[in-house]
């Protein structure tokens, strides 16, 4: 099974529009870093565990090299280069919506997919249906979500 390392807003994304156990249904495994979940996510969103999120325990090597990411790239923050050092540490594809985070992985040369791309999966794996695509981008620009719209508009136009 794939493994994505997910940063913290992505989770959040789905979280606000509903599709979050429509997510862990998709054939991927789905981890956090140890740290982000026990600071960004425990609290305010208790039932990940149970509808299949994997805390995943970051090695002390890997904890240094996230320090020294947060020192090359000021942008993204602690958490996200957690997330980055984690997807370094197992060789899988990121998941994140920061445009800094995005820009730091891929000079690290790691795969990065985000939210729009999560959503599009969903649909492709006849898991959600185009109306479900649209009252979830709908809810996460309610909410506040920061999607490059533009792209929303061309999945949209797409399926």
């Amino acid at each position: 099974m794939r493994v994505l390392i997910s940063d913290a807003n992505v989770i959040i994304d789905m979280e606000d529009c509903g599709l979050t156990q429509v997510m862990f249904s998709l054939p991927y495994q789905f981890s956090v870093p140890d740290i982000l979940y026990f600071d960004e996510l425990e609290d305010g969103h208790p039932n990940l565990l149970d509808q299949g999120l994997n805390i995943l325990e970051l090695s002390q090597n890997t904890l240094v090299h996230s320090m020294d990411l947060n020192r090359r790239y000021k942008q993204p923050g602690r958490y996200d280069c957690l997330a980055l050092a984690a997807a370094l540490q197992e060789a899988c594809t990121l998941l994140t919506g920061d445009k800094s985070l995005r820009n730091a992985a891929r000079k690290e040369k790691v795969e990065v997919k985000g939210t729009i791309w999560l959503v599009e999966e969903m649909f492709n794996h006849r898991l959600i249906d185009k109306q479900q695509v649209i009252t979830a981008f709908d809810d996460m620009k309610e909410a506040g979500s920061r999607l490059p719209w533009n792209e929303v508009s061309k999945l949209l136009k797409r399926i």
